[in-house]
């Protein structure tokens, strides 16, 4: 089915405007479809269009009481001739329930048998489950009617009503695209609540039920401190009614900002202990859903080259507000480290693209670029313009702009005018610096005897203005800090001279790549440990992590950083993004496997045997040590419960852990696998279970099979096996399948959708193969136009790394 292409989509858009839709469900059918009739009334300029429906079979089409013929559908699309200045169209189809995360999705519980569904809409997906104008700019009010089996409850836009058993009809609810649509249906749990007249909801799976009820007093706080901070932030309340918050099976996404019923992950709802920067995470996605109520569903992008004006505004907001308002700190140290982290190496990937691109791709490959820079580098360039401009004028733009678009939709052009009559001045040279290009420039050190020089090198022409602040850091930690605008390329900085170490950007208010210069990184080991600030240390981090990337730094030398910093290392954010990018980057990657991995468990278990029992920190430490130690006998007497840290929980989740490294060890196999899943009968011991059995020596061709043949399989059990499979202990296992990653994945993208495509690549990809040979298939992949963008485009960030990876034990490997 060929994708909607902006030229298309603006055509339809001037061609038709949208009154109403009338959509009804009925879900009350035992197999693997369901029926969905939609309504349309609408007006038209022009005698011909086309509706998007992609059915397993197209029932019936009234185009103004006449019928037409259902083998008209061409493609998922159906033609409308002979159009009237007003028009009413009903579509009735079967359509399938999906696995993939896309359309009206339909999970069976394991523990208990229970079937839930829900609907995703993002991007391409309405048309997979109800008969609709598929495009951001034709929104319109929705009504619904569902039937369902008499033990179902029904969620969606607009607030649910029961109006017999197994029938609920939703109220009609303000103009919505249509990728903000969804119905929840199911057996769910529920929970009620009301802020400032705003009524609140949370459910989820009868199976979660204790964990929900555990965590509902913080969500509905941490939601109603948000409400409370963006009414006060903006003019416009909350528009959409009921503010439904719910936790659905087999998500592909973290969330989704649907308006009135927002949908979550459910792995979200934790059910064994959780760090406190899993918890701040998850408030930030509340939060970040939240904004999304003003930018993205009361104003709405017109085509997805501005995604920025949704995400990038969501995400800086998120950070912001959870930061301001709520109980959760560490918000701007969790961006250093894990968003900035992420968008950093997306914008030198070979992928990278600008924040607000002119080039307009079509609705399928538009999906490729929800990713580091359309929200991280773009929720940077927010947060430095709001600092540049101040909140006065920063907020009243913003306003003006959702005063004058409210229901509507808006391009980067609108948007800037609202700033721009706000009062800020000289934006069109802002724009072209940091919204229109790509790429990301370079800040060093020179030293001087008085402070130091700062140098930019740009990657372009572009010559960035950056607003930052130095920090000249004595060998006791004590700061000083100066505030430079970094308008040229060299700048001078006055620091004093007993500075020990000098960090550009110390407070993390730029978009840039930083280089410490030699004196400082000479001494960094013994002076990091003292520095306070962990933004900053998170500032030092990223400069370390993207040396040894581009080869300028050897990674030992980061390793011993590592060891000596982490004894005083006191934030779970910073030790957990740190032991993220040892297993994914160093460990079998930049360094030999077992050369490296003993000096870091050992620091961990070091640093384990110091830690507050029942403490966040002990808690992501052990994870570590859990995931480099090769001592099983110690592994299994945790297990057993007689040699477990004090304080520390051996809960489900941490079991698994420790079931899937003793697999990786050869100390478990599949009686193990087999009796920890019967501890476990839910469906997370499910996906655990897939995890370690793709672990297994001799589960690797099953595992392989259902990754890439089987599309009944559910997201997260798929995203599991495929976590599972690949690791540098097991390279001799796994090499036959490095080849076969090259002529196996394509197929995938034919039998799933949407975003679980690219993410089952980003894990299935031979990422621990460093082989110089591999360049030739994966370009060869990349180049080929009939395969699915998003599997191109995440094999060639595998590419990227790949490429790296091989430079940096080049560069090093002899030393």
């Amino acid at each position: 089915m060929r994708a909607l292409t902006v030229e298309e989509a603006r055509q339809r858009a001037a061609d038709l405007s949208l009154r109403s839709y009338e959509v009804s469900f009925d879900l009350t059918g035992e197999g693997d479809t369901f029926v969905t009739s939609s309504r349309i009334r609408f007006d038209a300029t022009s005698t011909s269009t086309w509706v998007d429906v992609k059915p397993e079979r197209l029932i019936a089409v009234f185009l103004n009481g006449q019928s037409l013929d259902p083998a008209a559908l061409d493609g998922g699309r159906f033609p409308l001739t002979g159009l009237q200045a007003e028009n009413d169209l009903v579509v009735t189809a079967e359509l399938k329930y999906s696995a993939d995360g896309e359309g009206l999705v339909r999970s069976v519980d394991v523990a208990d048998g229970r079937v839930y569904t829900y609907g995703m809409s993002s991007l391409e997906s309405a048309p997979r489950y109800f008969p609709c104008f598929d495009q951001p700019d034709l929104k319109a009010p929705y009504t619904v009617a569902v039937k369902c089996p008499e033990d179902w409850i029904v969620l969606g836009n607009g607030a649910a009503t029961r109006t017999a058993p197994g029938e609920w009809t939703l109220a009609e609810t303000k103009p919505l695209s249509t990728y903000f649509v969804t119905l929840v249906a199911g057996p769910y749990h529920q929970l009620r609540d009301e802020h400032d007249g705003i009524p609140l909801g949370l459910a989820c799976r009868q199976s979660l039920k204790e964990y929900l009820d555990r965590d509902a007093e913080d969500l509905f706080r941490t939601t109603g401190e948000a409400f409370d901070a963006y009414h006060q932030l903006f003019r416009a309340r909350y528009p959409f009614g009921e503010y439904w918050q719910v936790f659905v099976p087999d998500f592909n996404l973290g969330a989704m900002e649907n308006p009135g019923c927002v949908t979550f992950t459910d792995g979200l709802l934790y059910r064994g202990q959780a760090t406190e920067a899993e918890r701040s995470t998850r408030a930030r996605i509340v939060v970040h859903e939240m904004a999304h109520m003003w930018f993205g569903d009361l104003v709405t992008m017109k085509w997805w080259n501005d995604m920025w004006l949704n995400e990038s505004f969501a995400e800086y907001m998120a950070h912001r507000v959870t930061e301001d308002a709520t109980s959760y700190g560490g918000n701007w140290t969790d961006f250093a480290f894990v968003r900035k982290w992420w968008g950093l190496q997306t914008d030198q990937s070979s992928s990278t693209h600008p924040v607000a691109p002119d080039s307009l791709k079509d609705a399928r490959q538009s999906l490729d670029d929800f990713d580091g820079i359309s929200y991280a580098k773009g929720a940077a360039v927010l947060k430095q313009l709001a600092k540049y401009l101040g909140d006065d004028v920063y907020l009243k733009g913003v306003n003006a702009h959702l005063e004058a678009h409210e229901y509507g939709n808006a391009d980067l052009h609108e948007f800037v005018a609202k700033l721009t009559e706000a009062g800020a001045q000289g934006l069109d040279g802002w724009v072209d610096q940091w919204l229109r290009t790509a790429g990301v420039d370079t800040i060093t050190v020179e030293r001087t005897d008085s402070g130091a020089v700062l140098h930019r090198k740009s990657p372009d022409s572009s010559r960035r203005l950056h607003k930052l602040s130095v920090g000249g850091y004595a060998a006791d930690g004590s700061a000083t800090l100066a505030d430079v605008v970094l308008d040229s390329d060299s700048v001078e900085v006055a620091l004093g001279k007993d500075v020990a170490v000098v960090v550009p950007d110390a407070g993390d208010d730029t978009w840039a790549k930083i280089r410490l210069d030699p004196a400082s990184l000479a001494v960094l080991p013994r002076v990091l440990p003292t520095i306070a600030d962990s933004t900053t240390r998170a500032v030092i981090w990223n400069s370390i992590r993207d040396a040894v990337a581009d080869a300028e730094l050897d990674p030992r030398q980061a390793l011993d950083l590592f060891r000596a910093a982490l004894p005083a290392e006191d934030s779970d954010i910073a030790v957990g993004s740190l032991i993220g990018w040892l297993e994914n980057r160093v460990l079998g990657g930049y360094l030999e496997y077992e050369a490296a991995r003993g000096p870091i468990a050992d620091a961990l278990s070091n640093k384990l045997a110091t830690t507050e029992p029942g403490s966040s920190l002990q808690l992501i430490t052990a994870r570590g040590v859990v995931a480099t130690t090769d001592d099983a006998r110690l592994l299994q007497s945790w297990l057993e419960g007689s040699a477990g840290p004090d304080g520390l929980a051996i809960d489900q989740d941490l079991r698994w852990s420790i079931t899937l490294r003793l697999v990786r060890l050869g100390a478990f196999g599949a009686a193990e696998i087999d009796a920890e899943l019967g501890r476990d009968k839910s469906t997370e011991g499910v996906n655990h279970a897939a995890r370690c059995r793709a672990a297994l020596p001799d589960g690797k061709e099953a595992a392989w099979t259902r990754i890439m043949t089987d599309p009944s399989m559910g997201v997260q059990e798929l995203l599991a096996a495929a976590d599972g499979f690949w690791h540098p202990m097991q390279s001799g296992v796994t090499a036959p399948y490095v080849d076969r990653y090259f002529t196996d994945i394509p197929r995938t993208g034919e039998i799933r959708a949407g975003m679980v495509v690219s993410l089952t690549v980003r894990r299935i990809a031979p990422r621990y193969a460093i082989d110089p040979a591999l360049i030739a298939p994966a370009e060869a992949l990349i180049g080929n136009a009939e395969v699915v963008s998003g599997i191109r485009r995440q094999t060639a960030d595998f590419l990227d790394d790949l490429r790296r990876t091989l430079a940096v034990r080049q560069a090093f490997s002899g030393r």
